[in-house]
C-alpha cells in the first residue's frame, strides 16, 4: 500500500456512493494517466472505511501475475486469494490483457463478499463488453489527466503564469512530479509512454501493419489541433505529401488513437437545426504534453494549445462537448451536462478591434440565455462585453462546473 499520495479528490467522490455496491466499478483512460495511482486511493479508503477489509490486486503490467491469461484462470486467482467471512476488494489493473475478462467479472459478482474494481485502456474494448456482457452491472469512471489545479498539487506550485506556461508544455501525467521539470527528461518520459501506447494499445491490438502511417496520423493531428477535417480531407492531405493512404484507413487509425484515449473526436453541432452535421470534426489531445513530445513545444502554437486545454478542462468537469456551428459562424465549444449548456470561445488575443468584435459577436447571435465565454491568453478577466463574460486561461482553468452551473473556485 502507497502512502505518498496526493489525492484526486473528484475522482474519490465519484467512486464513494459505489464502494461495496453490487456493481462493478470500471476506470478507464489513457496509460499513465493515474488510474492504477486511484486504485490505491480507493484501497486506502476501503481499509480506513473496514480495517479488516481484505485486498486482492492484480496487476497484468507485473510479470508476477502473468500467469492470469484468461477469464478461467482469472476466478481461479480471485477465489484462491479470498478470505470467507470478510469483505474482499477485488482490483484488477489493465484487466483488457486477460481474454474474455468480462465473463469472470460477471461470474466474481456473483460473489457477495467480492467487492469488484479494474481499470483498462481501451474505450472500444471497454464500452463493448462491460456494456453488453454487463449491462446495469458496471459502473464506467473515465480518468483524464491532471487538471490545472491537480496539477498545481501534484508539483506542488502556485498558480502563476509561468505555472501555467509548464503546465501547456508538459502536460498533466502524474508522474511528473517525480522527475525533473526539463525538457529534455520529461519529453523522453512522454515519447515512451507514446510509444507504449501505439505498440500495446493500438498496433498489437488491431495487428496493425503499417505503423509508419499511425505515427505520420499522430503527427498530423498533432500539428492541426482545433482545425476543422474530414477523413477526406486528411486523407487529400496526406496524398498530397506523398503518404498513400485511404478515406476508411485514415477513420479507421484515428479511430484506433481514440479508442487507446490519445485523441478525442469531437463532432459539430448545428445549434440552430439542433442536429449533429454527418461531415467535419476536430480532434484535441487528452495531455497536451504527449502532444508537445511529438512534435515540439512551439511558439506559433498557443493558440492551438489554448483550444486543446479548454477542451480538457470541459471534459474533466464532466460535460458534453461539441464544436458549435451557426450559420456561417464557428464557435468552439458547446458544452451540455445535466441539461444545462454553457458556449465558449477561445480567443489567443483581444487586443484587436476586429478579434474582439469577432469572437464576442458570434456568441451574441446564439438567441438563447446560457452562460457564453471568451477564454484568451490576455491577462485580461472579469469583465463583460453585452453579458458574455471574459475570461484569462488562468482564470477559466480556476472555475468550477459542478452540477451543470458555474462558480468561482477562487
Amino acid at each position: 500500500m502507497q502512502r505518498d499520495l496526493v489525492y484526486r479528490k473528484r475522482y474519490l467522490d465519484k467512486v464513494r456512493p459505489f464502494i461495496d455496491k453490487k456493481l462493478i466499478k470500471v476506470f478507464t483512460g489513457q496509460r499513465r494517466v493515474g488510474k492504477s495511482y486511484l486504485l490505491f486511493q480507493i484501497m486506502q479508503e476501503i481499509k480506513t472505511l473496514d480495517e479488516n477489509a481484505h485486498i486482492i490486486y492484480i496487476n497484468k503490467e507485473d510479470l508476477a501475475f502473468s500467469h492470469i491469461k484468461t477469464a478461467e484462470e482469472l476466478n481461479a486467482y480471485v477465489q484462491s486469494e479470498k478470505k470467507s467471512g470478510r469483505k474482499n476488494a477485488v482490483f484488477i489493473d489493465e484487466i483488457q490483457e486477460i481474454d474474455g475478462f468480462e465473463m469472470a467479472l460477471r461470474s466474481l459478482l456473483l460473489d457477495d463478499e467480492l467487492d469488484l474494481y479494474c481499470t483498462g485502456s481501451n474505450a472500444h474494448l471497454l464500452s463493448r463488453d462491460i456494456a453488453g456482457a454487463l449491462s446495469g452491472r458496471a459502473v464506467e469512471i473515465h480518468v483524464h489527466a491532471l487538471s490545472y489545479f491537480e496539477f498545481l498539487q501534484f508539483m506542488q506550485l502556485e498558480d502563476s503564469d509561468k505555472a501555467l506556461s509548464l503546465f501547456l508544455k508538459y502536460g498533466g501525467l502524474p508522474y511528473l512530479k517525480d522527475l525533473p521539470l526539463q525538457d529534455n527528461i520529461v519529453f523522453e518520459y512522454l515519447r515512451n509512454i507514446y510509444s507504449t501506447i501505439a505498440i500495446r494499445d493500438i498496433a498489437n491490438r488491431y495487428a496493425l501493419r503499417n505503423t509508419q502511417f499511425l505515427e505520420q496520423l499522430t503527427q498530423f493531428l498533432a500539428s492541426n489541433i482545433g482545425s476543422l477535417f474530414s477523413a477526406k480531407k486528411i486523407s487529400d492531405f496526406l496524398k498530397s505529401q506523398r503518404i498513400s493512404t485511404s478515406v476508411a484507413q485514415v477513420q479507421n487509425y484515428a479511430q484506433y488513437l481514440a479508442n487507446a484515449f490519445v485523441i478525442h473526436k469531437v463532432p459539430r453541432y448545428d445549434i440552430e437545426g439542433k442536429r449533429i452535421f454527418e461531415i467535419g470534426e476536430k480532434y484535441y489531445f487528452e495531455d497536451l504534453g504527449i502532444r508537445n513530445a511529438l512534435i515540439g513545444y512551439r511558439a506559433q502554437d498557443r493558440g492551438k494549445l489554448l483550444e486543446n486545454a479548454i477542451f480538457n478542462h470541459l471534459q474533466i468537469a464532466g460535460y458534453e462537448v461539441k464544436i458549435g456551428g451557426l450559420n456561417s459562424q464557428e464557435i468552439d465549444f458547446v458544452a451540455e451536462k445535466n441539461g444545462e449548456r454553457i458556449y465558449v470561445q477561445a480567443a489567443l488575443s483581444i487586443n484587436e478591434e476586429k478579434t474582439l468584435e469577432r469572437e464576442f459577436g458570434n456568441l451574441l447571435k446564439i438567441q438563447d440565455n446560457y452562460p457564453k465565454f471568451v477564454v484568451t491568453m490576455d491577462d485580461f478577466d472579469g469583465n463583460s462585453y453585452d453579458g458574455v463574460l471574459c475570461l484569462s486561461l488562468r482564470a477559466f482553468l480556476g472555475w468550477l462546473f459542478e452540477e451543470g452551473s458555474v462558480m468561482n473556485a477562487g
